[in-house]
């Protein structure tokens, strides 16, 4: 007769790396849905206002309020956020030479609610006389936002004790924000053209 075959036996190292597989399938997933997890964190974190609030007045020549008044009124919906602040646009109608006598010291600033933030003149002509008279007061250079027939509409950044850097800082962002498309569809309804 023949020889009984013995009882077979599987071999132990394909189960062994089968396993490892499995786990380190299982490892790389945990990994990528806990670093998802931190990133969403930390996401959220950075855009809550974990400084608090802050302020900002803008004023502007009343022939621009409508369309900087309407960007305002987005970006404070949206709780816009500078610096771990959550910044809030208050929007001014002021006639430039009122604003102009008032920062440069012809006029108390009261006449203008105090010192803003920014300031949006009908033109370049208003920024080059505060530049000429007070050159402390420019915080950050003018940039037109919006043009007419005889408009530039340049948005200059202020200067002073009460601007801090969240303000400053604010200020440059809300003026990029203009320069966006929904906020020069705005300036175009109000008659004036893209900056």
């Amino acid at each position: 007769m023949g020889k009984i075959a013995g009882r077979r036996r599987i071999a132990k190292w394909p189960i062994v790396a089968g396993a490892f597989v499995v786990l380190l399938v299982v490892g790389l997933l945990a990994w990528g849905w806990a670093n998802n997890v931190l990133n969403s964190r930390a996401e959220a974190q950075a855009n809550a206002c974990t400084d608090g609030n802050s302020t900002m007045t803008v004023v502007v020549t009343p022939t621009a309020q409508q369309p900087v008044s309407a960007a305002a009124a987005r970006w404070n919906q949206a709780n816009t956020v500078v610096h771990a602040h959550c910044v809030h646009i208050d929007v001014r109608a002021i006639p430039s030479q009122q604003v102009l006598d008032a920062l440069t010291g012809k006029a108390d600033l009261s006449t203008i609610g105090g010192l803003p933030v920014a300031w949006l003149p009908e033109n370049s002509y208003w920024v080059d006389q505060l530049t000429t008279t007070k050159p402390g007061m420019v915080g950050s250079p003018a940039e037109s936002v919006a043009s007419a027939r005889s408009a530039d509409y340049p948005f200059l950044g202020l200067a002073g004790n009460t601007v801090d850097d969240v303000q400053a800082r604010a200020a440059q962002v809300f003026r990029d924000y203009l320069r966006e498309p929904a906020q020069q569809a705005d300036f175009t309804a109000a008659g004036l053209t893209g900056g």
